[in-house]
């Protein structure tokens, strides 16, 4: 029987939940446990184990030496193709970002109404920063990274004044909206996405005016190569 273009198929539901055990994650800033996924998915846990499995079967996850779960290195490989110009652009920039601001570096996309993370470089030779892992997503209307993308775009009817700020001087400024106790200032990257940089909120020796041109100036490098 030939199926009507029309007709509405229903989901794999085992898929379903086997990417979210993916996203869950390799979005989580720690290992996380068969447990701790379960009770965030509303699962039960002999499912979330066979789903977890599978996963690191196709090293997509890995488990760490307490048997938590981490992301796999197979990751790694299936991120190769997205965006693959735009990250081809963007990495030597923000390896020059990264080691000039002390800050980790990282390119973000928008996947409908979520800002992801598709790239990142952590400073090196410095005591104190945060990992901030490709794949990660939040809102995007939250943080400096999701405000540069929406900067980029025309003015909407009751959009955060925030973004306005951001689309006058051409980057974004947040703190503590995404992940507690840190800054971030954002530029967008033409229409293709937003470069941005994370420090540790309450720094003194950080100028906001300073590091937003170096992000700018980073931006607008990146697009010169697309």
């Amino acid at each position: 029987m030939v199926r009507k273009s029309n007709e509405t198929v229903a989901p794999s539901q085992t898929l379903d939940r086997g990417l979210g055990c993916l996203e869950l994650i390799a979005g989580a800033d720690r290992p996380v446990s068969i447990d701790e996924i379960a009770e965030l998915l509303g699962l039960h846990r002999s499912i979330v184990y066979r789903l977890v499995r599978t996963l690191e079967m196709r090293h997509l996850v890995e488990r760490d030496v307490d048997g938590d779960y981490v992301p796999g290195p197979y990751l790694a490989v299936l991120s190769r193709s997205v965006r693959r110009t735009l990250r081809a652009a963007a990495a030597p920039v923000l390896i020059e970002l990264a080691g000039a601001l002390h800050m980790t570096a990282f390119l973000v996309v928008a996947d409908g109404d979520e800002a992801v993370t598709i790239d990142s470089v952590e400073p090196r030779m410095l005591d104190a920063h945060v990992a901030y892992r490709p794949g990660t997503r939040h809102p995007i209307d939250r943080g400096a990274p999701g405000l540069a993308l929406l900067a980029a775009r025309p003015p909407r009817p009751r959009e955060r004044a925030e973004i306005g700020v951001a689309r006058r001087r051409g980057w974004a400024q947040s703190t503590a909206e995404v992940i507690p106790g840190m800054a971030s200032i954002a530029a967008p990257v033409a229409d293709q996405g937003a470069v941005a940089v994370l420090w540790m909120a309450g720094t003194g020796r950080v100028s906001a005016q300073a590091v937003g041109r170096r992000v700018v100036a980073a931006a607008t490098q990146i697009a010169s190569h697309l």
